[in-house]
């Protein structure tokens, strides 16, 4: 039995994912706003098509993984700042963790001494992401979410620990598993972690091969597809993932893809979250526990200068010349420094060929 579609709402799932990946790429070459004439994308935000595009993603990749420090660490290292940044999601928690110890490493975690400096982080502003609940508690005794997610990762890096069970992985699904059987990590938790680590250049398996749908892309799923014909959420998307050029093709879609790269499966499951979201404006009458989009769209956050992680091979790819955030100036580089860019705390890193980075915001 094959599954059957809510034709409207499929075709919206495709077209949806190519205007935004369309947003994306004017942004990327610095063309001015209105970016889309759908007024749904104009009022609301939306995550990007590609989940290694959204700003969270990209500053994991460009300040945790490969960093110029931290492109010297060991495995154990690398993994343990993925995981760390990951269960907090929020940029200026990292760096107050990252000033604190002059770069976040098994010999610098103090879970006292950071759980004191996050009590006091947390007095001030917000020490989480909002874009989504994790597990609160006290699997470690602790008075307070964000210790015991210290001490979590404390326990994860110990000698033959973690670290052990992901070198023994030969498969996505063997990180995700690994990462599953500590506490405080469920499946949704579990699945982005295994997808951050394998970002990483020590680990490097196929994520088209696994896929844990999340609940908001579980809802998606349902508005899509009227009957599942027997297919798991996990295999529906796997199918999205192989029908991708064909859907496009037959919608007259113009779809720009990732520089050369496909949509994959953890892509297709987030795109089902969005459509889900999507829905909720175009479809009102497909009902669910949510009603609402909550976040509206507003322009003005700081640029993002783009990098992927350098074994996927798009960093030469970015489009030039950098423009910042709404379009409007285009960035000037000294003259003499026309092969680099400009990173955090002004300071000038060379980049190669494999490491050239572009602006965008959002």
């Amino acid at each position: 039995m094959q599954p059957r579609v809510r034709k409207p709402v499929h075709d919206a799932y495709w077209r949806f994912a190519a205007r935004r990946q369309l947003i994306f790429h004017r942004r990327a070459r610095g063309e001015p706003a209105p970016w889309t004439r759908d007024p749904i994308l104009q009022r609301f935000k939306f995550c990007n098509a590609y989940r290694a595009s959204d700003r969270v993603s990209q500053y994991l990749i460009r300040e945790v993984i490969y960093s110029p420090a931290a492109r010297e660490l060991d495995a154990e290292d690398a993994f343990l700042r993925v995981v760390l940044f990951r269960l907090f999601s929020k940029e200026s928690t990292w760096d107050a963790l990252e000033a604190a110890t002059a770069g976040v490493r098994r010999d610098t975690l103090d879970p006292d001494q950071l759980g004191d400096l996050l009590d006091e982080l947390r007095s001030r502003q917000s020490i989480y992401t909002a874009a989504f609940i994790l597990c609160a508690h006290d699997a470690y005794g602790m008075p307070s979410k964000h210790r015991n997610h210290l001490a979590l990762v404390s326990e994860m890096f110990r000698p033959s620990r973690l670290g052990r069970q992901l070198a023994r992985a030969r498969s996505l699904q063997d990180v995700y598993e690994a990462l599953l059987g500590w506490p405080l990590i469920g499946p949704f938790m579990a699945y982005q972690l295994a997808i951050d680590l394998n970002y990483t250049e020590h680990l490097n398996f196929d994520e088209d091969a696994f896929t844990v749908p999340g609940p908001g892309a579980v809802r998606g799923l349902k508005k899509v597809f009227s009957d599942f014909g027997g297919l798991s959420p996990a295999q529906l998307i796997l199918r999205m993932v192989a029908r991708q050029e064909e859907e496009f093709a037959r919608l007259g879609v113009d779809w720009q893809n990732l520089y050369g790269r496909r949509l994959h499966a953890i892509d297709c499951q987030g795109l089902f979250c969005e459509t889900d979201k999507y829905a909720r404006q175009a479809f009102p009458e497909l009902k669910s526990n949510r009603v609402r989009i909550k976040q509206e769209y507003r322009p003005g956050a700081a640029p993002l200068e783009l990098f992927y992680p350098p074994k996927w091979d798009l960093n030469h790819r970015l489009p030039r010349p950098q423009q910042t955030l709404d379009g409007l100036a285009r960035t000037k580089q000294p003259p003499a420094a026309k092969n680099r860019v400009k990173t955090r705390g002004d300071a000038w890193r060379k980049l190669t060929p494999a490491g050239a980075t572009a602006t965008i915001g959002r």
